[in-house]
């Protein structure tokens, strides 16, 4: 089969490779399409520690050819978006039986940009942090794949006032078509706020963000944290602070729930999944790649020039590059 591989020197390239085989729990799917994460970025960027040549890709949508040992043959052909641990840049891939879900009559374009983000805004806003009727939200990085979700998911959770921080003017215009009551620039946070404080606050930045966020948030508040875009130097709190306002500094991560609990992910998606097919939200893809175009669109994604969910065509196309 055609895959692409990240390379030793950090570049993308195409190559033959055996077609990968379901084992025990597992199915095999032919790949319509891929998304692009930032998962990718800490690949390329070393921050995950892969054996290279390696096969990224971690999101994908398409059909079911074969399945594994405790796998029913009835979910042969079955249009799926499934959550893997990479390779989902080829023309088939493998992953557990339990995170590739059923799509319906979801286009697989759109399943593709479904992928970790969707999931992952769900539970941020309905596990980890629990929003409440008429709770206050603040969305870092809030024209992103995950916060243009989070905050149409704090708003079917009752949300009172939602802001969210972007990088840009440009991201500002783009998040404000999403359900903020308002948009701040990053360099306009705190300032901007003049006091007002938060019952939720969602944070994939850190460093002084984080630190920002943590005086941010009201008595009872939960701070969620779920990534370091802006670097991994610690940022210290103190639990008797916390204590004394009942505030609380939550961790959520996918990679691991996914490998600790697969059936918990698999349970959220299914519900992110039965509101999107509801259509009471929507997940915004804005650019779309060809495989030739991964190394600009891996960067553009690195470097914040991207809004919404990128995505990666598959099917038909690796053969051209």
């Amino acid at each position: 089969m055609r895959a692409i591989i990240l390379t030793g020197d950090g570049t993308y390239r195409a190559t033959e490779l055996d077609e990968p085989t379901a084992g025990p729990g597992e199915v095999a799917i032919r790949v319509a399409h891929a998304g692009i994460q930032w998962g990718d970025t800490m690949v390329r960027d070393g921050h995950f520690a892969v054996p290279r040549p390696f096969v990224p890709g971690f999101e994908a949508s398409g059909h079911i050819v074969a399945v594994g040992e405790g796998v029913g043959e009835g979910r042969l052909g079955e249009a799926v978006v499934a959550l893997t641990t990479a390779g989902a840049w080829a023309e088939v891939v493998v992953a557990p039986a339990v995170l590739a879900l059923p799509t319906g009559e979801i286009p697989l374009r759109t399943a593709a940009g479904f992928g970790w983000g969707t999931p992952t805004a769900y539970d941020l806003v309905n596990t980890a942090t629990r929003v409440r009727p008429g709770e206050s939200v603040l969305i870092h990085a809030g024209g992103g794949g995950v916060g243009t979700l989070a905050v149409q998911f704090a708003r079917l959770a009752g949300a009172g006032r939602i802001v969210g921080v972007v990088g840009s003017a440009a991201k500002a215009e783009y998040a404000g078509r999403f359900g903020y009551d308002e948009v701040l620039l990053r360099d306009e946070f705190p300032a901007k706020l003049d006091g007002e404080r938060f019952d939720v606050i969602l944070d994939p930045v850190g460093g002084l963000t984080r630190q920002h966020s943590l005086r941010r948030l009201a008595p009872h508040g939960r701070l969620a944290v779920y990534g370091n875009i802006s670097g991994y130097e610690p940022i210290l709190a103190d639990t008797n602070d916390l204590l004394m306002e009942g505030k609380s500094l939550v961790t959520y991560n996918s990679n691991l729930l996914s490998r600790t609990h697969p059936e918990r992910l698999a349970d959220t998606a299914a519900r992110a999944l039965e509101l999107l097919t509801q259509e009471r939200i929507r997940i915004d893809i804005t650019a779309e790649y060809s495989p030739a175009e991964l190394g600009l669109a891996v960067q553009r994604l690195f470097e914040g020039a991207t809004n919404g969910k990128s995505v990666l065509r598959v099917a038909g196309h690796l053969g051209e590059w």
